[in-house]
C-alpha cells in the first residue's frame, strides 16, 4: 500500500502546503479539473489525497490515511487524547492563528479570566441563566476555561461568523481564531489579557493507528530525509 499523505484541498493552505514539499524537493500539482479532487507528487512514493483541513483529524484518527497537513488547532479540537492518536512530526511555519477568548469591548471591567468569572457570576444572578460563549472549538475552550476556574458560562455552537453572536444577541462573549483580530475590533470585541488558548499553525502528522507495512515505513523514511 502507497503512503497516503492527507493535503488541504483548496484555497492558500493548499498552495501554501504545496510551495513547503516544493521547497523541500517534493512536487506536487492538483490534476483535472477544479471539481476533480486528485493530485500526483514527484519526487517522494506518496498516494496525495486532497480533503479539507476539517477532514484530514477524522482521516487520521480512522487510519485511512498515514499523514496528514492541518491545523494543530483541528487536531486537539477534534481528537480526543490525540497524542496517543497522531504524532506531531513537523510544524510547517503558516496557517498561523490564535484560539482567543473575547468580550464586547465596552465591558471596561473584564480584561482577564477572573474578570470574566466574575462577570459570569453576577450575569447568572441578573439574568437567571448562564453566560453563553459562541464557539467551534467546545473541546479545547471547556478544557481552558476549567484550568482558569472560570464558572457560570454555557458554551454556544457556531460553525461561521462567530464575532457577529454578540452583536446579534445569540451570545455574550466568543472564542475563536484571530490571525489580526481586525474582525474582533470591527465587531467592538476585545481580546482578555490571558485569554489565548492556543496558538495553531499548519502541522504535519502521523498517525499513530493506520497500517503501516515495511515499504510505508521505508517510504516515510525517505520523505524524512529529504524534509530535514
Amino acid at each position: 500500500m502507497t503512503l497516503k499523505l492527507g493535503v488541504p484541498s483548496k484555497g492558500r493552505l493548499m498552495e501554501k502546503t504545496f510551495d513547503w514539499f516544493a521547497g523541500r524537493g517534493v512536487t506536487m500539482r492538483r490534476t483535472g479539473s477544479d471539481r476533480e479532487y486528485a493530485a500526483e507528487v514527484e519526487g517522494a512514493d506518496l498516494d496525495l489525497v486532497l480533503l479539507s483541513a476539517g477532514e484530514i483529524p477524522r482521516e487520521l484518527q480512522a487510519g485511512r490515511i498515514h499523514l496528514g497537513v492541518t491545523g494543530s488547532d483541528l487536531v486537539r479540537e477534534r481528537i480526543p487524547a490525540w497524542e496517543a492518536v497522531v504524532k506531531a512530526m513537523q510544524p510547517m511555519g503558516f496557517g498561523y492563528a490564535d484560539l482567543i477568548i473575547a468580550v464586547p469591548a465596552f465591558w471596561v471591567d473584564v480584561n482577564t479570566l477572573e474578570d470574566l468569572d466574575a462577570a459570569a457570576a453576577d450575569f447568572r444572578r441578573s439574568h437567571g441563566h448562564r453566560l453563553r460563549i459562541a464557539t467551534k472549538y467546545h473541546r479545547l475552550v471547556r478544557e481552558f476555561l476549567r484550568d482558569a476556574g472560570v464558572a457560570d458560562y454555557q458554551l454556544v455552537d457556531s460553525q461561521g461568523a462567530t464575532e457577529g453572536t454578540v452583536k446579534n444577541l445569540t451570545a455574550e462573549a466568543v472564542a475563536d481564531i484571530t490571525s489580526t483580530g481586525e474582525t474582533l475590533r470591527a465587531n467592538h470585541l476585545k481580546l482578555l489579557s490571558d485569554g489565548l488558548i492556543h496558538r495553531s499553525q499548519a502541522v504535519l502528522f502521523k498517525s499513530r493507528v493506520a497500517e503501516w507495512s515495511d515499504a510505508d515505513r521505508a517510504a516515510l523514511e525517505q520523505l524524512s530525509d529529504r524534509l530535514r
